[in-house]
């Protein structure tokens, strides 16, 4: 058993914990009329699939780093014999669900001495230097080791020194007793859930655990991706934001060519989420009024000649969306680090599914996106936007915009950009707020909104679009707000007028357009060095947007957040 030493010290951390500076977002309590509702064999099915969400986040915190789980246990015990300093870096802990994060103010939070935050998070070894790992990687090729390469690089695989050389060992195999736990639950709730489509997915889902075969995910992934009309929710959530050693390898031109030469493709590894939850068919009839649109929206995609989409634009678009009630985000997705996701759109560009006819489903957060304090939201918008446009400020416009986003990651090229290295994520994530904007007036003219609604998600959009702080380059959601902030003032889509923030409405689009246009054809080109002069030339910091984040510090003194999951929690211990 190792012992640790707290790096945050005891004032720090009741401040860190106090409820105004850490945000709660609470998840279906026991008593919520969405659970109480549902037909009693869904109830059952629900405790199986708690259970397996919460195995993963397991899996997810070594993947995460390789003392969290260590680290927990070191807190359990110190917990057990009183201590206060570890009580409440558990808070943290679980919030973060790991060692180390990044706060609302995107200030690094490592919650022991010495543990420190690698490029390679748990997926790759601690001591491995990227310089050590291009030359290791130059070398395997050159003595015909394409094999092994290509398992080092997958997105699925955790990378081990061997000897002199690495080993890419497929996460199924790495953990293939949780893995095999978790397939256990899901073969059960399979067994009681009422609905025959979910129970198959659920089926697909737990033989792909059991295997390390890409194949077996793709079969549950498309069959996932068809689920429209079922009462439970139950996702494993794979993105690779968190990776940020594999993208390094487009930097280096004589590896790249040796790669491309064998046709490897670099991808960054997948981190790992679980979602459990009650779909609400009211917000999911609300988001399928959207669905009848996205044919026209590919045609109006820039540059659409040159590149396939997922979206066709001559038939229905294979795509599902549900308005999820949440009983527990487990692991990746429910870490709470500066911020916690809204919204997915999943599988990503990367996944074997969507080569072999799968689409794509978008599932919505409901609790997430919940607003806990609107006395607080009218002091933010007193403080930094004109008077005259509070009108046009509604908390329900970020939810269309964010309908607009997670629609827009469906739409331009096909490919998965992996050409573009550490842009690639900021590059989309980009893409796909801009053209959530750009179509804004399309969809108004087709009949999705009316002229007040358009102006609600203008307004709102540009109004929540300034963030406390300035983000660190890792933080691609983040990064890309600075950018499109920078991008927009200089073409006058907002003013900072007396110190507060007026939209010149009727310029958002077109300016969105542009920027929209930009990204598609850096995305089309794949060039590594223009993403990364695109990134740079419009990642800055700008004293209006520094005067901005001062008025909001002021307001929302949030460092960081956590879940309550009390609904998951009881049939966590039925």
């Amino acid at each position: 058993m190792r012992d640790f030493e707290f790096n945050l010290s005891l004032e720090e951390l009741e401040k860190r914990t106090h409820k105004d500076y850490l945000m709660t977002k609470k998840m279906l309590t026991a008593d919520a009329p969405e659970f109480v509702n549902l037909a009693q064999n869904d109830k059952e099915a629900l405790k199986h699939l708690v259970k397996a969400a919460y195995i993963l986040e397991k899996i997810n915190m070594q993947i995460d780093c390789h003392h969290n789980l260590e680290f927990k246990d070191f807190l359990n015990r110190k917990i057990a014999q009183g201590d206060k300093q570890a009580e409440l870096t558990k808070i943290l802990f679980d919030a973060q669900k790991g060692m180390n994060a990044i706060d609302t103010m995107s200030n690094k939070i490592n919650l022991a001495k010495d543990i420190k935050e690698f490029p390679g998070k748990g997926v790759y070894p601690e001591d491995l230097s990227k310089e050590e790992f291009h030359k290791i990687l130059t070398e395997m090729i050159n003595n015909g080791k394409t094999d092994e390469v290509r398992a080092i690089l997958t997105q699925r695989s955790v990378v081990e020194r061997a000897g002199n050389e690495l080993t890419g060992i497929d996460y199924i195999d790495k953990f293939k007793d949780d893995f095999g736990k978790m397939a256990d639950e899901l073969e059960q709730a399979a067994e009681i859930s009422t609905n025959s489509d979910f129970n198959e997915y659920l089926k697909l889902q737990a033989a792909a655990l059991r295997k390390a075969d890409p194949m077996l995910d793709a079969y549950a992934d498309k069959k996932w991706a068809t689920l429209q009309d079922t009462p439970l929710e139950f996702t494993i959530t794979r993105e690779n934001y968190e990776d940020e050693m594999t993208g390094t390898i487009v930097e280096n031109k004589e590896l790249s060519e040796l790669l491309n030469k064998h046709g490897i493709s670099p991808v960054p590894k997948d981190f790992l989420g679980g979602r459990v939850g009650i779909v609400n068919k009211e917000g999911t009839e609300r988001l399928l009024a959207i669905k009848k649109f996205l044919p026209e929206l590919a045609k109006n995609m820039p540059y659409n000649d040159e590149y396939e989409q997922n979206i066709s634009t001559n038939s229905e678009a294979k795509q599902t969306m549900a308005d999820v009630d949440l009983v527990a985000v487990t692991g990746d997705v429910g870490a709470y680090r500066g911020g916690i996701t809204l919204a997915e759109n999943l599988p990503n560009d990367d996944k074997l599914s969507l080569t072999i006819g799968g689409g794509r489903r978008n599932v919505y957060h409901r609790q997430i996106r919940f607003i806990s304090d609107y006395n607080k939201l009218q002091q933010r918008l007193d403080a930094i936007l004109d008077k005259e446009q509070h009108k046009y400020y509604l908390d329900e416009a970020d939810h269309w915009f964010t309908i607009g986003h997670e629609n827009a990651h469906s739409l331009g090229p096909k490919k998965a950009c992996e050409t573009l290295g550490k842009y690639r994520n900021i590059i989309e994530e980009n893409k796909a707020d801009m053209g959530s904007l750009a179509f804004i007036d399309l969809l108004t003219e087709l009949g999705m909104y009316d002229e007040t609604q358009r102006k609600q998600i203008i307004v709102t959009f540009i109004a929540d679009n300034f963030l406390k702080s300035k983000p660190e380059m890792s933080q691609a959601h983040r990064v890309r707000t600075v950018m499109q902030n920078k991008y927009f003032a200089e073409r006058s889509a907002y003013e900072i007028i007396d110190g507060k923030i007026h939209v010149n409405i009727d310029k958002v689009v077109p300016i969105a357009k542009e920027m929209l246009a930009e990204i598609i054809r850096i995305q089309i080109d794949g060039d590594f060095t223009k993403a990364e002069k695109y990134v740079k030339d419009n990642f800055i910091w700008t004293e209006n947007m520094d005067l901005i984040a001062k008025k909001l510090q002021k307001i929302n003194k949030t460092l960081n957040g956590r879940t309550e999951s009390e609904l998951a929690e009881k049939l966590l211990n039925e």
